[in-house]
């Protein structure tokens, strides 16, 4: 029997971000993967591709499903670029590069999927998207297992759950972390249409926005974009034919500037599969998708050395649940390689987090565009 800590730590994180206080793993999986391995032990067969993953980090619920439970022919869905990287890595590494295969959440993830193990997102119409396709195209007998830590689980998780399934229960707490377990797919006629992707408004706006359950800001304009948004409209820098929107999300600085600047070309780019998905919506949408050339890819390197005449960047400021600067000073220093010289980076963030020197060190001079209580906007040109 596989120990799992003991194959736990020999997984790494890379080439996502690292820091010694971030790992690649944490309880949640292994409490999804004793608990599967109990599911086993009761009775349930697991034949060969029966075997689903859903948000795993960097390779800990797949490969443990591996090792652990003895599954072969999993399918994995993970909605960032840089965690499924990860999970090729690790299971390269391992030896374990046989016993998975990587999908889009779509029904080629779930078809006669009898198990199902969700590391849970944080939000729930990212849940809500899930739960939905995984009755409706899994087997009829399906159990989902979907676990978090406590501190990021709420009530509304289990109605969620039961907008899909007629059964739903909650677990005890293990370590800070708890298990739902879902059964009974709801009939298709029950479920209804499809709920994503969703889309929106807003009067700041001249386009609809695209969102999937992962999409972030969802079918809206975020505060922060919104602030960038106006300093765009205020100086918008005509000498700008090549930009990139960097962490495109849905797509609304893209197809702004597309729409702003028709001699324009733009490159729109984002680790998230969900992101990819609503900026290609929102962009085609607005009659600009001809004009947007949309990618899944790690910071910038969808984008040639010295290309960019401007780039707008909204940072995250987290790593799955972990709230991390370091994954913006990653982007900016990125965006260093990609700007032409002269070029403008415009970024905005949380006005708390201080970007400013390391901004003036790795691009050039910096200006302030625009303030408010929450946000800050700067301007910085390349050496």
């Amino acid at each position: 029997m596989t120990d799992l800590p003991a194959l736990f730590a020999q997984l790494s994180r890379e080439p996502d971000f690292e820091a010694a206080e971030l790992e690649a793993f944490d309880a949640t999986d292994e409490l999804l993967l004793e608990t599967a391995s109990e599911w086993i032990a009761s009775g349930h067969e697991l034949s060969p591709g029966t075997v689903v993953t859903i948000g795993d980090r960097h390779g800990a619920l797949t490969l443990g499903a591996a090792a652990r439970l003895g599954a072969r022919g999993i399918r994995a869905h993970q909605d960032p670029l840089l965690g499924e990287r990860a999970l090729a890595r690790n299971a390269k590494r391992l030896g374990l590069s046989d016993t998975f295969t990587s999908h889009p959440l779509d029904r080629s993830l779930l078809e006669g999927a009898r198990l199902v193990l969700l590391q849970l997102p944080r939000g729930l119409a990212a849940l809500d998207e899930i739960a939905q396709l995984v009755a409706r195209h899994t087997h009829p007998e399906v159990t989902l297992l979907a676990g978090g830590r406590i501190k990021h689980m709420s009530h509304g998780m289990n109605a969620v759950l039961a907008r899909s399934f007629g059964e739903v229960s909650a677990g005890l707490g293990w370590r800070k972390s708890r298990l739902l377990t879902a059964s009974r797919p709801r009939p298709v006629a029950e479920l209804g249409a499809n709920r994503f992707p969703v889309w929106g408004s807003d009067p700041d706006l001249s386009f609809r926005i695209a969102a999937f359950g992962a999409t972030f800001g969802g079918a809206t304009l975020d505060h922060g974009s919104r602030l960038l948004l106006r300093t765009l409209r205020d100086a918008l820098p005509t000498s700008s034919h090549r930009v990139v929107d960097l962490g495109c999300g849905n797509g609304v600085l893209a197809t702004a500037t597309a729409l702003a600047l028709p001699g324009t070309d733009v490159i729109a780019t984002d680790q998230s599969a969900a992101a990819v998905a609503a900026t290609r919506l929102t962009a085609k949408a607005a009659g600009v998708g001809d004009r947007v050339a949309i990618h899944r890819a790690d910071a910038t390197e969808a984008v040639p050395d010295g290309w960019a005449d401007l780039i707008l960047l909204n940072p995250p400021f987290h790593s799955g649940a972990a709230v991390h600067a370091g994954v913006a000073h990653r982007l900016i220093e990125a965006c260093a390689r990609a700007l032409a010289p002269g070029g403008e980076l415009r970024l905005v963030f949380n006005s708390h987090l201080r970007y400013r020197p390391l901004v003036e060190r790795v691009i050039g001079p910096v200006r302030e565009l625009a303030r408010d209580r929450t946000f800050t906007v700067l301007s910085a040109i390349r050496r």
